[in-house]
């Protein structure tokens, strides 16, 4: 963080109980120049990619930066992640980042001191859905998909497994009932305490949702802050991006209760 001052200050304090997402679209362009500010193992990582998934790599670290100076207040050429799969900020640190991408959008989730995690499909998409849910899903995920039968709810269902995956810190394979979704998207996870929140919204043509823990000590739900930002220069300097106008339209905030 910038200093202590920030530590005391009420109002910074509620913003690190609320969760922000930061959404910005792909440019496609991969620069000649690797950008300067990519720790070593980002351009490891971009050196083993190419075309739209080195612009795709690319905005996201890009991204990254630009979600972690706005959440603390520092220069975003003084933010990155740890290495590896970039879960949480190693500058400024105590910040915990969730990534997306699909379809030509990225989005970045924050979170100060807590874990979270988010996921985003296109609205329009329909998935052949059907042997996923027969193979994946529990008996009673099953049975009210199978009514519904609505490729849209399926995407509803699936990003709150994705978003609870990635917030949890496990992998799709054989954790996909570790959250269960009931008929009007009740909620059952399988972590002891019962702190967790899901927000779903649309927005930019994309479903997406977000998975976070809640502070204890605040239990009122809120919609975290949502911003799409002007896309990275073509040469992906680390300026600070400008947001810009977008709407997006909520569809629901639910708890999610512990198994018994």
């Amino acid at each position: 963080m910038t200093g202590s001052s920030n530590d005391s200050n009420p109002d910074f304090a509620r913003v690190r109980q609320k969760p922000t997402i930061k959404l910005c679209h792909h440019t496609g362009q991969v620069p000649a120049v690797v950008p300067g500010w990519l720790t070593p193992h980002e351009r490891q990582k971009l050196a083993e990619l190419s075309g739209s998934r080195a612009s795709e790599f690319l905005t996201s670290r890009w991204l990254i930066r630009q979600a972690l100076s706005k959440a603390g207040s520092v220069p975003p050429d003084q933010c990155w992640p740890v290495e590896g799969r970039p879960t949480t900020s190693a500058s400024p640190a105590g910040w915990h980042l969730s990534l997306s991408h699909s379809h030509g959008l990225s989005a970045c989730s924050t979170h100060y001191g807590s874990a979270l995690g988010i996921d985003i499909e296109p609205s329009k998409r329909h998935p052949q859905w059907q042997k996923v849910v027969k193979r994946w899903f529990s008996p009673i995920e099953q049975e009210w998909l199978f009514q519904d039968d609505d490729p849209h709810t399926f995407l509803r269902v699936w990003t709150l497994k994705e978003a609870w995956l990635k917030a949890t810190g496990r992998g799709i394979a054989g954790n996909l009932q570790t959250l269960e979704v009931r008929r009007n998207f009740e909620l059952y996870g399988d972590q002891p305490d019962e702190h967790w929140q899901a927000s779903a919204f649309y927005t930019e043509g994309f479903l997406c949702t977000l998975v976070h823990r809640q502070d204890a000590s605040n239990q009122h739900s809120s919609w975290p802050s949502i911003t799409l930002l002007e896309p990275p220069l073509d040469d992906y300097s680390l300026s600070t991006a400008e947001p810009l106008d977008t709407h997006w339209e909520p569809m629901f905030q639910r708890k999610i209760h512990a198994k018994s």
